[in-house]
């Protein structure tokens, strides 16, 4: 009953659905193979294909570590990652290229979903996070593929929504052959669902696996000269911002900026495509104005003081977090649940958030409890802070001190989720096929 009345509802809607596609830029890209009109080619039966979903660009920076180490221990499988947005196949040909092939996401109806699986025929499934589409899941499970849910988690905000339909949740949880989740918590919201216990396993966050250091990118590391800065700057980055948020760091550095001088404000909208509004906004504060996308190699050096430099390049906020002096991670500041605390904080720097945190509550109650990381309930908490890491290096480097070792005592998810992965797919069989090949 469950399912009829779920793609009853679909069929009804997918006018509006196909209309939120054309008017969203970012949705626009891969229509055709969105709705099922153009479906991966080139693979078949004689293929062994491990179909990964990641949804945008986040998803797939978490997966990176995951991904390698498979292609590294089993290179005769064809690793295909499929993604909902732009910035998300992006990123996959940017970081995983020559590793795996991209596709975007089919929409979640029943005729959609099989031409894709016949054409991919995958010998498993792995979705991260949390994208459960139910008519995907029943007709891999149907058709004997296991399905994964890698570095799983239920937001409050999602639990309470999945609560309502309980028993259609428990449906869809029974097709999962294996979840492993983020946290304990994220393990027993699952279990209140209705899904398996012996299913569901908590082996922790992949994102502690990443090294920014090591991580791969097409462009060169940004430097100091990149942005311009003279050897007295301090720069504080706030990236994944979102509107009004923006306004909120911008009181907060006109403060700070008028103590200290010497400091810069980098501002890395969430959405790039919002830098020109953004703009106008830093203008409204009476600050200048430098957009990195039009900053030489070399750097900017006709502006001088506090100023603004927005960011809005892709794939260079995780290396610029390394330059900081401070750090603050957006969608904290309003109701959005935060994004991702761990660039900056393997980098050794100290990270400042609001109080919305629903989508990283884990890593940020650790951040805070090691006594580096910083929540802050409204501006004027960000502005006191600010203007006390300023004040005293020395506590600025014991807070990055602090943050880092949260980093390093929580790695190793990657390795236990490759294991398990590993025994569910059967991985075993196509490692002893490409030693034969």
């Amino acid at each position: 009953m469950w399912y009829g009345v779920y793609n009853v509802l679909l069929i009804i809607g997918f006018p509006v659905i196909l209309c939120a596609l054309l008017l969203k830029k970012r949705c626009r890209s891969g229509l055709l193979q969105r709705i099922g009109w153009i479906v991966p080619q080139g693979w078949g039966s004689q293929d062994h294909v491990l179909w990964v979903h990641a949804v945008s660009l986040g998803e797939v920076a978490t997966i990176v570590p995951f991904v390698k180490t498979l292609h590294q221990r089993y290179p005769a499988t064809r690793i295909v990652v499929s993604t909902v947005t732009e910035t998300g196949r992006e990123a996959v040909q940017q970081r995983l290229a020559g590793i795996a092939t991209h596709c975007y996401l089919p929409l979640d109806y029943p005729w959609i979903v099989n031409r894709f699986i016949h054409a991919l025929s995958p010998i498993g499934f792995l979705v991260v996070e949390t994208e459960l589409w139910p008519n995907l899941l029943r007709e891999l499970s149907r058709r004997g593929v296991p399905s994964v849910i890698l570095n799983g988690r239920l937001s409050s905000r999602s639990f309470l929504r999945y609560r309502w339909i309980r028993p259609f949740m428990c449906q869809v949880l029974s097709t999962v052959s294996l979840g492993l989740l983020q946290s304990v918590r994220d393990e027993q919201r699952f279990l209140e669902l209705g899904a398996s216990p012996d299913r569901m396993r908590h082996t922790g966050n992949m994102k502690f696996d990443l090294t920014m250091n090591g991580t791969h990118t097409s462009r060169p590391l940004i430097h100091r000269s990149t942005f311009g800065l003279s050897e007295d700057e301090r720069l504080f980055i706030a990236g994944s911002t979102h509107p009004v948020e923006e306004e909120i760091l911008l009181e907060s550095y006109r403060a700070v900026s008028r103590a200290f001088p010497n400091v810069v404000l980098v501002l890395a909208p969430r959405h790039i495509e919002r830098s020109d509004a953004l703009a106008e906004t830093v203008r409204s504060f009476g600050f200048p104005v430098v957009r990195r996308s039009r900053l030489p190699e070399t750097g900017h050096r006709e502006t001088v003081g506090p100023r603004v430099i927005i960011l809005d390049t892709r794939g260079e906020l995780a290396h610029a977090y390394g330059l900081a002096y401070m750090a603050f991670v957006g969608g904290t500041l309003v109701p959005v649940g935060g994004h991702n605390l761990l660039e900056p904080a393997a980098w050794g720097k100290p990270v400042c958030f609001g109080p919305h945190t629903d989508h990283c509550q884990e890593i940020a109650d650790l951040l805070v409890e090691s006594g580096g990381g910083i929540r802050v309930n409204d501006g004027q908490g960000l502005t006191e802070t600010l203007m006390k890491g300023m004040q005293s290096q020395d506590w600025v480097s014991q807070m990055g001190l602090r943050v880092r070792k949260v980093v390093d005592d929580n790695q190793g998810a990657v390795e236990k989720n490759v294991s398990m992965v590993e025994q569910v797919v059967g991985l075993s069989r196509y490692r002893s096929k490409d030693k034969e090949g």
